[in-house]
């Protein structure tokens, strides 16, 4: 006999996808749903449905949006001058946090990772490589994960692009090491984005 009725199975199924939820929260989750107000359940299931439908990648600089070009990027305010490059979307909320960055972005979509079959090919740095082109970008600050397949992609970016003639920085100590940017805080990626040097 099974433990839950076929639609909570899937449902508790479907929840344990989601990242860092394992079977007990997918459980009290599926439940907690259960319990909720029909519209309540329903809203929730029409903002999911809305985000997939909406929200896509900027064309610029590879942020999530559901405006093309991004909200930074077109931002006459933004420091053009600037590109700080990150893994995820996510990562732009830890520097924007700080409330002190106020350059223009791109999101590789990753890290190297060869063991997990993630090359150079697979990031989006032809995209970064092609904004150099008009001479306006006059620093990069690679702000990926200090990981040792963050700190990998950092220093291949940083020989990719130091022949084009652009200064190219790392953020600085603040982020201990093997920990996300998604949860620094706002003084702590103060910190990181201040110490950054060149490499």
């Amino acid at each position: 006999m099974p433990d839950f009725a076929a639609p909570i199975a899937r449902l508790i199924d479907e929840l344990k996808h989601l990242p860092g939820i394992g079977q007990k929260t997918a459980q009290r989750l599926a439940y907690h749903l259960l319990r909720a107000s029909p519209e309540g359940a329903l809203a929730l299931a029409e903002a999911i449905r809305n985000a997939k439908e909406k929200i896509r990648e900027c064309s610029v600089c590879n942020n999530i949006t559901d405006t093309d070009p991004c909200l930074y990027c077109t931002n006459p305010a933004r420091n053009r001058k600037t590109i700080c490059v990150v893994e995820e979307p996510n990562n732009i909320l830890a520097v924007e946090k700080t409330r002190h960055y106020s350059g223009l972005y791109h999101v590789l979509g990753g890290a190297l990772a060869p063991l997990q079959g993630v090359g150079p090919e697979q990031l989006k740095i032809k995209s970064l490589i092609e904004r150099l082109k008009n001479g306006a970008v006059e620093e990069i600050i690679i702000a990926t994960n200090p990981t040792a397949e963050g700190e990998a992609t950092a220093v291949y970016l940083s020989k990719l692009l130091k022949p084009l003639g652009v200064r190219v920085t790392r953020i600085g100590v603040g982020i201990p090491v093997g920990s996300d940017l998604e949860f620094a805080d706002e003084v702590t990626m103060l910190k990181a984005m201040e110490g950054r040097r060149d490499i």
